[in-house]
């Protein structure tokens, strides 16, 4: 049996010197002026420091002061959405929130994966998209490349790895179609 060799050679997605320095100086700035600054009343103070470091954030969302953000450059929230308390959004790739859409506490947004095909892991890069009036329930888990449609409920601890058609009721590890989702006050 012939093994190959992993050469330390191997090509390996980098991340440029402005990228690693502005993830520097938000580390500082998210410790310093967002994770400390937790009463509610802080809500546009967090959502001008998420804008001052390229974030595309509603002044009509909320953003929890635990909630951890990878790269705010690469985040996208509409109005009247909210980010619940001790979500990581592992945004290395973007993630886009639509309007009234809710991310519930402890939910994990992935954006990233590696390339397990090839011997150096590379890294892949996969957009989040969550729709409008979507609720992503507490604990689920969103992987690299998903889109959660309009209306979506992604129940509590569900592990979603593929697209979810709109105003559907998903749950589970993968998630899996549950129902439709019916509104009764439409």
């Amino acid at each position: 049996m012939v093994e190959k060799s992993i050469s330390m050679t191997d090509t390996r997605h980098k991340f440029s010197i402005k990228n690693k320095f502005a993830r520097i100086l938000w580390i500082i700035a998210c410790t310093i002026f967002f994770k400390n600054l937790k009463p509610r009343f802080f809500r546009k103070w967090r959502i001008l420091l998420l804008k001052i470091f390229g974030a595309n954030v509603s002044w009509k969302s909320t953003i929890h002061s635990s909630v951890k953000i990878w790269a705010p450059w690469n985040l996208e929230v509409g109005e009247y959405s909210c980010i619940g308390p001790l979500v990581d959004c592992y945004n290395q790739g973007k993630v886009v929130i639509g309007k009234n859409a809710t991310i519930s506490q402890k939910a994990y947004l992935c954006a990233s994966s590696h390339d397990f095909t090839k011997t150096s892991h590379d890294l892949i890069l996969k957009p989040i998209t969550v729709r409008d009036k979507a609720w992503v329930a507490a604990g689920a888990f969103l992987g690299p490349g998903v889109t959660i449609g309009e209306g979506v409920v992604v129940g509590a601890r569900s592990a979603v790895f593929k697209d979810v058609l709109a105003w559907s009721v998903v749950g589970g590890n993968p998630a899996m179609f549950i129902k439709k989702r019916v509104i009764d006050d439409l």
